[in-house]
């Protein structure tokens, strides 16, 4: 018999009662008080053993969708965890991973092979292709997670990690890697962001050479993030979303 306590958090989680994080008076808060709850359900639930999985008891069945949800997945390996709140309008191509405590907004699109961590939280209208990892943290639970905001395209195969926070409209291009600490050049502004994607830039995957005599001696580069422009029309145009894709 599941526990009432757990059965009643992963519930909160699943109506978008409880979040990880959320936008308040202008800026991002995060709630470790969730990521203990969440935990705690780790600790209470026991191991079980059901149609050939075995996980954790509160875990072993994924989210299923009806009519009213409004949410589309097709058939062919996807799995919603329990304890993700997903909204109307939510695409997820097959196969895709998305795990306890995300939070998904209205209309965005998860595309095939993308994962989504564990309390990610993603905005309205985000696009997420092929092949992206969302990362996910539980641990420490003072951590902020991974933050996408409203109208964010992500490219195919990108990684966001480490509690990084892209702002809302910014587009990243294909093969991006971004976590909390690797610098983000900025040409047009001429600064360097870290953790931190600011709005309506447009990033690409870049590198940059690293010193002293062994490093040029070796031709050795680190692969960095570079803010190229910020979007104009041409770049709108680029990442329209179709409206028929969330028919709900």
């Amino acid at each position: 018999m599941m526990s009432i306590l757990y059965m009643d958090i992963l519930n909160q989680l699943e109506k978008g009662v409880l979040r990880a994080a959320s936008y308040t008076n202008g800026q991002w808060e995060v709630h470790p008080e969730v990521k203990e709850k969440i935990l705690e359900v780790f600790r209470t639930s026991p191991i079980a053993v059901k149609d050939g999985f075995r996980d954790k008891e509160a875990f072993i069945h994924s989210v299923h969708f009806d009519q009213d949800s409004g949410i589309r997945m097709p058939p062919g390996g996807s799995s919603v965890r329990r304890g993700c709140f997903l909204a109307k309008g939510v695409v997820i191509m097959p196969p895709s991973y998305i795990n306890v405590g995300a939070y998904v907004d209205q209309d965005s699109m998860i595309d095939s092979h993308v994962l989504v961590g564990s309390c990610a939280q993603i905005g309205k209208r985000v696009h997420l292709s092929a092949g992206v990892s969302v990362g996910g943290v539980l641990e420490p639970v003072g951590s902020r997670p991974v933050i996408i905001e409203d109208d964010v395209f992500v490219g195919a195969g990108s990684v966001l990690v480490e509690g990084v926070l892209v702002k809302s409209h910014a587009v990243l291009g294909m093969g991006v890697r971004l976590s909390g600490v690797l610098p983000i050049y900025d040409m047009v502004h001429k600064t360097i962001y870290r953790g931190e994607v600011p709005s309506r830039a447009v990033v690409v995957a870049g590198s940059r050479g690293l010193c002293g005599e062994f490093a040029h001696q070796h031709q050795l580069s680190l692969q960095c993030a570079v803010i190229i422009k910020y979007r104009d029309e041409g770049t709108d145009a680029k990442v329209v979303l179709e409206d028929l894709l969330r028919e709900k």
